[in-house]
């Protein structure tokens, strides 16, 4: 146990070339290895360090940052230096080092980014394993960040934050109450950092290119997939056509010269909370559903192989998490340890019975919410699940054969649900 603990705080050793070419036909791109000159406590001076492992320890990593040349493939420019974001993080960048980032570090801020492009309104993100486990808007970014973390207390812990707005003290007092191990946000007032910095091993990491964030919704950059054979995999990263409530279209399918059309249009609070999911939903791994409800995140279901069990799934940690959230408001403990506490005679059951039937009672924070899938409904199934924990509002790409199905099983529902398609699909893997 004592070289398992060891192993994770060992930087690796880089043997990653400083510098590297790639050429695409007569396009040459040059890329420069990242390093940080980094406090080694051990030794009493500063080291130059790259990542100090990959996505486990014993796996060397390195971060590039492209320097030179450009990438033009058809009528798409993809790659230009100057534009870099996590690949150009220097030591100011870095209020604190905290523990030295590795690569899952970056990969989460980089994914943070991705989704929060997006918002104009104060958002905060918060990521786990390159998942949001919780997402939030609101009018100032401090209501947004409790609310996304209190999405997912749970699996907010040891999490990355991404946030698009300043931190001030009280914000940082309150991130500060709960262990996570990244913090990003464009700017900090002077007394946040000194609050933050009691946080030893917490990285805190300032991008002011936030504020400008908006423009990355239209980048495209080259995917690169390698394969267990050494060979490779190029693609084009996806861009999102959804901006506006206009984008969508009520969902209206044929089926054997039959049209069959979604009874109820949406209201606009439901258009905000379709956009809001939707949003997030391209930062998430697929096969996915998401539930939203009033600008943050009530249940996220990731990576799931058939997308009826992964609306079970989503829903079900709606349920758990929301019993879990009331648990501590009242007792400041998780819901576990309330189990945990009955259990050994500690607090009385009815404790437990009382958060059970209000969760119950209110389906998880469900009712009302809004579904969002990134891939058509092969069968209706997967949308009866969501309407039948209470959602109104339903998100997804459309273009099953069976579109027609899921369309009945919304004008049946009472009250109706309404649907729209967005005519793309968002996987992400």
């Amino acid at each position: 146990m004592k070289d398992l603990k060891e192993n994770y705080r060992k930087i690796m050793d880089d043997h990653f070339p400083d510098k590297i070419e790639i050429k695409y036909g007569n396009t040459i791109l040059i890329y420069r290895k990242r390093t940080w000159k980094i406090f080694d406590e051990s030794k009493g001076i500063y080291v130059e360090k790259g990542l100090r492992y990959g996505e486990n320890p014993g796996q060397e990593a390195a971060l590039y940052e492209l320097i030179n040349g450009n990438l033009v493939l058809g009528d798409c420019r993809f790659i230009e230096p100057g534009n870099g974001l996590v690949s150009s993080l220097s030591e100011e960048n870095f209020i604190q080092f905290g523990k030295h980032p590795g690569k899952i570090n970056l990969t989460d801020i980089d994914n943070g980014l991705n989704i929060i492009k997006y918002f104009d309104k104060p958002c905060a993100v918060i990521l786990k394993h390159n998942n949001p486990c919780g997402v939030a808007v609101s009018d100032s970014i401090n209501d947004a960040y409790e609310k996304a973390f209190f999405a997912d207390r749970i699996a907010a812990f040891g999490g990355c934050a991404v946030l698009n707005r300043k931190v001030d003290k009280e914000l940082a007092e309150f991130i500060s109450k709960y262990y996570i191990e990244v913090l990003v946000a464009p700017e900090y007032s002077g007394d946040s950092i000194e609050i933050l910095k009691k946080r030893k091993n917490l990285r805190v990491v300032k991008i002011e290119k936030l504020y400008d964030l908006k423009k990355y919704r239209y980048f495209r950059f080259v995917d690169f997939k390698s394969l267990i054979d050494g060979g490779l995999i190029l693609q084009q990263s996806p861009l999102n056509k959804i901006e506006k409530k206009e984008d969508f279209k009520l969902a209206e399918a044929e089926y054997k010269g039959k049209i069959y059309k979604i009874e109820r249009e949406p209201t606009e609070k439901e258009y905000e909370d379709m956009l809001f999911g939707w949003f997030v939903e391209q930062g998430v791994t697929s096969n996915s559903i998401l539930y939203v409800k009033d600008g943050v995140t009530v249940g996220i279901g990731t990576g799931e192989q058939d997308r009826v069990g992964v609306a079970e799934i989503a829903a079900y940690k709606a349920y758990t998490k929301y019993a879990d959230r009331l648990c501590f408001e009242k007792y400041g403990i998780s819901y576990k340890e309330l189990e945990l506490e009955i259990k050994r005679g500690k607090r009385e059951e009815k404790l437990k019975i009382e958060i059970d039937e209000q969760v119950k009672a209110e389906k998880g924070n469900l009712i009302g919410s809004t579904m969002i899938s990134d891939a058509f409904f092969p069968f209706r199934d997967g949308v009866d699940v969501g309407i039948s924990h209470g959602v109104t509002a339903i998100v997804q790409p459309g273009g099953s054969e069976r579109d027609y199905e899921s369309i009945i099983a919304c004008n049946e529902a009472n009250p109706k649900v309404t649907m729209v398609f967005t005519g793309q699909r968002a996987f992400k893997h």
